[in-house]
């Protein structure tokens, strides 16, 4: 793929047609894809940047000694785009709207402005790459449902787990295997992990606690996975997952059984197993030529063999994703329906009526992936949402909550397309199908 998207945005770079960028957010995430396209990339330039505190946004072309001009109109924004002079704003409208703008990139990691900075962008017919797990994770599936019939692309992002994960199994499955479990290689994993604890870390690594937290505690882990198995259809096992406590990744068929995922292929994780970062593919094969080539290129003597990468790097891969999506309406990795998995909120500590929930990577709650099915019938609250909401009992550490424990913020987006999203969930056979996630894709570069 990285052969198609070279050439096409080196051409897009001689006719003086580079792809224009409004980026969302300006944190940590934000400046690194910043940094990036700030260099400047070859074939795209980023164009403008959306954030509520318009401070923080101009920080981020100061720092490549570039002057933005602050705009609050659509005629203020467009004129200052087409003359390549660099836009901040604050209203997320005028970039969505804008014929200047080619794509828009979230990298909020909110759930609730990022559903809105989605349907902006759905609206306006911009693709859309999300930089941004928590969001689709908890709305994906509703949100690509309305792209499609708007007839835009969303994608999340190369260099994150899932896209590093859907990556290889588009490649593996294309070699004739069958794809049977796929997922992220984990360093390090307790749920009861806090900012307190984090903390320190954060500070050292320039991130702030919570998203840290969110790493420590097996949240992001979970949404990660769930993105994954809504792409593919692939099953949640069990509630949380097994996960694969090895020395080596590559130790990984030698305790599973064949039989038991040929029969539900799933989502899991590796924890603690050299190369210690990255994603994987399992496949398998019985064919008996297949196999004796495989063991002569030392890939085991089958019929399970993995597949992984050893690093992901969200921010410096992500401008794959933005030329994929602009010039072949092709996606590192989408839902593919309605959701297979969801993230659940499960009490971090023990939690008094009245509390209001501090939501991801906080002290109160950690999120667990789940059988999107099972979320439904048992009205888990997706920890996407638990966010504010205020406890209406007492819940004992490590108990899930449900929407009956707790009373919802007022007139959120999130909430309303939750509903949508559910309703849908509700109409599937609850029995599912392993589903490749691979939309039919144009062999012709966009103009």
């Amino acid at each position: 793929m990285m052969m198609i998207i070279d050439h096409a945005l080196k051409s897009r770079e001689a006719d003086g047609r580079p792809l224009r960028v409004a980026l969302v957010g300006a944190g940590f995430a934000a400046r690194g894809v910043a940094h990036q396209l700030l260099m400047p990339l070859t074939g795209m330039r980023l164009a403008a940047i959306v954030n509520r505190t318009t401070g923080k946004a101009k920080r981020l072309f100061e720092e490549r000694q570039l002057t933005p001009v602050c705009v609050e109109s659509a005629e203020q924004f467009n004129e200052a785009v087409a003359a390549s002079v660099p836009v901040v704003t604050s209203d997320i409208a005028l970039a969505a709207r804008s014929p200047q703008i080619d794509v828009i990139v979230d990298c909020t990691g909110q759930v609730e402005y990022g559903a809105h900075v989605a349907l902006a962008a759905i609206q306006g017919g911009k693709p859309l790459v999300m930089a941004n797990a928590e969001l689709d994770a908890t709305l994906g599936p509703i949100l690509k449902r309305r792209a499609d019939a708007a007839g835009v692309t969303i994608s999340n992002t190369d260099g994150d787990e899932p896209a590093v994960a859907m990556n290889l199994y588009r490649s593996v499955e294309t070699m004739g295997f069958r794809i049977v479990m796929a997922g992220n290689i984990k360093g390090f994993l307790d749920v009861h992990r806090n900012p307190d604890t984090q903390r320190e870390f954060a500070e050292s690594v320039g991130q702030k606690p919570a998203m840290i937290v969110s790493f420590a505690d097996g949240t992001k882990l979970s949404f990660e996975s769930a993105i994954l198995a809504n792409a593919t259809g692939l099953a949640v096992s069990r509630r949380g997952m097994t996960g694969f406590q090895l020395k080596h990744a590559m130790d990984l068929p030698a305790v599973l059984s064949t039989d038991e995922l040929l029969l539900k292929p799933r989502v899991d994780y590796i924890l603690g197993a050299e190369p210690g970062n990255g994603a994987f593919v399992l496949a398998h094969s019985d064919e008996p030529i297949t196999q004796q080539y495989m063991q002569y290129f030392k890939m085991g003597d089958g019929p399970l063999y993995l597949f992984y990468t050893p690093f992901h790097l969200p921010t410096i891969q992500f401008s794959a994703t933005i030329a994929r999506v602009a010039l072949f309406d092709d996606a590192a990795v989408t839902p593919s329906g309605p959701p297979a998995a969801e993230v659940v909120a499960v009490a971090k500590r023990d939690l008094s009526a009245g509390t209001t929930l501090d939501g991801i990577g906080g002290f109160d709650c950690y999120g667990t992936i789940e059988d999107a099915h099972v979320a439904r019938r048992d009205q888990l609250l997706p920890m996407g949402i638990a966010s504010d909401c205020t406890l209406l009992r007492d819940i004992v550490q490590d108990e899930p909550l449900t929407y009956a424990d707790v009373e919802l913020p007022h007139g959120r987006l999130c909430d309303r397309l939750r509903e949508e999203q559910d309703a849908w969930l509700g109409e599937q056979p609850s029995h599912r199908e392993t589903r490749s996630g691979i939309r039919d894709r144009p062999s012709l570069v966009r103009a």
